[in-house]
């Protein structure tokens, strides 16, 4: 019966063609929709993942990383400072999973075109399996089938910062979800550690805050990168906002050509917060947003990486 559906679909009526891809869409759209009501997405996100990214001028309040690391500010440390280095642990760098690493869809209401002109354009992309929080009415765990992009360079981005950092796979995301998800992104166990939803905390501000404090006491060496600054709120300065990726950037260079430089040049500070502070400035951006700082993050523009040890982690 299986080999006979697609010959079915091949002499169905037009109407009924032209229906279906009209209900497809539809469905698309309001998971968009229902992702955008969450606060889930950008509005430049949502454009560039149906190909309209040229339309939209809306840009990050924080700034962003630019389009090639300042050679001025990326410069090697003097040997003095690399014999300190010597003696200290291995860069953390606790990476988030979707709009960051990968980007993951319903696979139902995916229309084929978008999938297609990723193919088309080079972004590799993988169907999956995984298990709902959901129950069936037989009361079976429900089965969601969701197909996932995987942002250009991300194979080639684990092994190179694994050969310096200890990576640290930090996401929101359901574990029924993300497991599976990352056994096929990370068939190397290149993360020395995995966290799920029920790692992340709640605050009077935001929900499922991933609090870096869970990793170690001293953050003097510990980086969070993900497309969402809420998620570092309570370490502001320990954050590299990262540009949202969609299905619709098959040509973006965020990993190898932006995130990579950074993380390496942070790999060789004693103290990666005056960097970051200075380089992106979050306290002042979550001011912005209603979010007070602690005073003593609030010093940070003062403060000298040959005093690390005397900065409180959080």
């Amino acid at each position: 019966m299986a080999e006979l559906a697609p010959q079915a679909e091949v002499y169905a009526p037009r109407s009924v063609q032209v229906l279906k891809t009209l209900l497809n869409w539809l469905a698309f759209f309001f998971q968009i929709f229902v992702q955008i009501v969450r606060g889930t997405p950008s509005v430049t996100q949502v454009l560039s993942y149906v190909g309209l990214s040229f339309l939209s001028s809306t840009s990050p309040s924080f700034k962003p990383l630019p389009l090639a690391p300042d050679s001025t500010e990326l410069q090697d440390p003097p040997s003095a400072a690399l014999q300190i280095l010597g003696d200290t642990k291995r860069l953390t760098v606790v990476l988030d999973l979707d709009e960051t690493l990968v980007c993951a869809y319903e696979t139902s209401s995916l229309p084929a075109i978008v999938r297609d002109q990723a193919t088309e354009a080079g972004l590799k992309w993988f169907e999956l399996e995984c298990i709902s929080s959901e129950k069936e009415c037989e009361g079976k765990p429900k089965i969601n089938y969701v197909t996932v992009f995987e942002r250009p360079g991300l194979s080639e981005f684990l092994k190179q910062l694994s050969e310096f950092a200890d990576l640290v796979l930090f996401t929101a995301g359901l574990e029924g979800y993300a497991r599976p998800l990352v056994d096929r992104i990370d068939v190397e166990n290149r993360f020395c550690n995995r966290l799920y939803r029920p790692s992340t905390i709640s605050t009077e501000y935001r929900e499922h805050v991933k609090d870096l404090s869970c990793l170690s006491k001293d953050l003097c060496r510990t980086v969070i990168v993900d497309n969402n600054p809420f998620s570092f709120l309570l370490q502001p300065v320990n954050g590299i906002p990262c540009i949202p990726f969609s299905a619709g950037q098959p040509h973006d260079d965020q990993l190898l050509e932006i995130l990579l430089p950074l993380l390496r040049h942070l790999s060789q500070q004693k103290d990666v917060r005056p960097t970051l502070y200075e380089r992106f400035h979050m306290p002042e951006w979550f001011q912005k947003h209603g979010i007070p700082c602690s005073g003593a993050i609030g010093e940070i523009a003062n403060f000298s990486v040959s005093h690390c040890e005397g900065f409180p982690s959080a």
